[in-house]
Formats: C-alpha cells, structure tokens, sequence
C-alpha cells in the first residue's frame, strides 16, 4: 500500500497527547512516522512527544490550520493520517486507513466521525448524535459528499501537495478541515469509512459559549469559501469532473467505474 504518516498538531495538550500517543504506540499496524507540530506549548507537550520517539515540529503560528499544514508539509508518508492530540484512535485505525486507501475505487480522502469521552453519558450521546451527526448531514448536503472531520481522517500525499495552494493553510479563523473538504479539487473523493474508528474528548462541549464558538466558526468557513467558490459552482465542476488520478501508474483503474462492491463516492 505504501507508507502512512500521522501527524498530530499539539498546543498546551501533554496529557491528551501521552493517551494519543500510547494508542498509536499499539496499533496492530504501526505508522511509518509519527509526527507532532508543538504550536507554541508551555506545557510538556514537547517533551511528551520526544518522550515517546517521535519526530517534532514545531510551527509558531497559533491555529490548527498552520500546525496541521506545516505537519503536512513535513510528513514523508504516501498517506498522511491526522488526528488530534485529544483523539484515541482504536488499535486498528492505522490498519484500516492501509486496508481501504488500497481498494480500486482509490479515496482521496477517508474520514469518519468519533465516539465521546468525558462529561456525561447525556452529553456523549448529543454530541455524537447531533453535533457531529449534524455535521455529517448538513455539511454534507452542502457539499455534495461527506465533510471531513478533523480528529479522524486520511489524505493522499500527492493530493495535498496540490491542495496546499489552496487552502486556506495560515488562517486560524476557519475550520481546516471544512477548508480541505471545500477545496477539494474536481475529481477527489471522499469516503466516510465506519470501520475508521475514533474516541474524541468532550471538552469543547464544557459550555455553551464553546459550542457557540465553533458554530459561528462554521458559518463564516462557509461564507469565506461560498465568497470564492460558490456552492453551486462547485458542485457543477465537481459533478462533470473525471475521478482524480492519484497516481500515474493507477490511471485507467482510478479514472472508471468498476463492477467491485466499493462505489465511487464524489
């Protein structure tokens, strides 16, 4: 299949970083590299993750945006798997981005949601079911395929080489991964594979003022990237597109429909 960077971006987050960490540490297939973007911590977040052997990069630009992107940029694998530094992958989430990025319709990008941990068993389950339910459906329906969600997902190397010019990779008011998900160029695809499972922490739903935050987040994303390309715009490019071709080598298979149980999905 080839070889699967992690990269992790990291701010004031040493104790979520040790559990992320410790699961990686027990993947039934190891990652090729494990990389960690300090983004500017004052804890011990550096000194967990050299701690642990892997390589740190450090990005002083504050945001998720620049920490992930420098990440990227760095990250020597043909697959680049990202999760948070609060996300605790289950022992076969390498495994299964290895087994699904190699079936022949060729993903550009798998996701999935999360499971919750923290808070409150009442929490959990709106969170997971109307949050990041809500998201998958509505966010969805905007897009013409599934979103990507942050703390779980997998990108093709060669496709952020491309994407990099377009995202919006040095802003920290936008969500990055709507941002990715947005600027997928015509022909990527996304799959949103159950298999690919993930157990994120509850803290932003400590207050209704964090929430509110994210939601609005969402909205101006929205507005920046409908501003510059808009829904229906995209979508009609995206639609009269060919699939994109990962690899020169996999040309005729990624470029046709194939009579496999695996679908296309755009």
């Amino acid at each position: 299949m080839g070889t699967i960077s992690v990269i992790i971006p990291s701010l004031d987050d040493a104790d979520f970083l040790a559990a992320c960490l410790d699961a990686l540490a027990r993947q039934t297939r190891p990652a090729d590299e494990i990389i960690v973007v300090d983004n500017g911590s004052t804890d011990a977040t550096p000194d967990v993750a050299h701690a642990a052997g892997v390589r740190v990069v450090t990005e002083p630009t504050r945001g998720i945006w620049p920490a992930t992107a420098a990440g990227f940029d760095a990250a020597r694998g043909e697959i680049l798997a990202r999760l948070d530094a609060d996300s605790v992958p289950a022992p076969n989430w390498i495994a299964e981005i290895e087994r699904r990025m190699a079936l022949r319709d060729r993903p550009t990008v798998l996701t999935n949601g999360g499971t919750f941990y923290g808070h409150n068993a009442a929490v959990r389950w709106i969170a997971r079911n109307l949050y990041i339910g809500g998201y998958f459906t509505v966010i969805g329906a905007v897009l013409g395929h599934p979103p990507i969600y942050g703390s779980n997902y997998a990108l093709r190397a060669d496709a952020w080489r491309q994407l990099r010019h377009h995202v919006h990779r040095d802003r920290a008011d936008l969500h990055d991964d709507l941002d990715l998900a947005w600027s997928l160029r015509p022909g990527m695809t996304v799959v949103r594979e159950p298999r690919l499972a993930v157990s994120v922490s509850a803290r932003p739903f400590d207050s209704l003022g964090a929430i509110g935050r994210r939601v609005r987040m969402a909205f101006h994303t929205l507005y920046v990237e409908s501003g510059e390309w808009p829904p229906q715009e995209r979508r009609a490019d995206r639609s009269t597109a060919p699939a994109w071709v990962w690899d020169a080598a996999e040309t005729e298979v990624a470029t046709r429909d194939h009579d496999g149980d695996e679908p296309l999905l755009a």
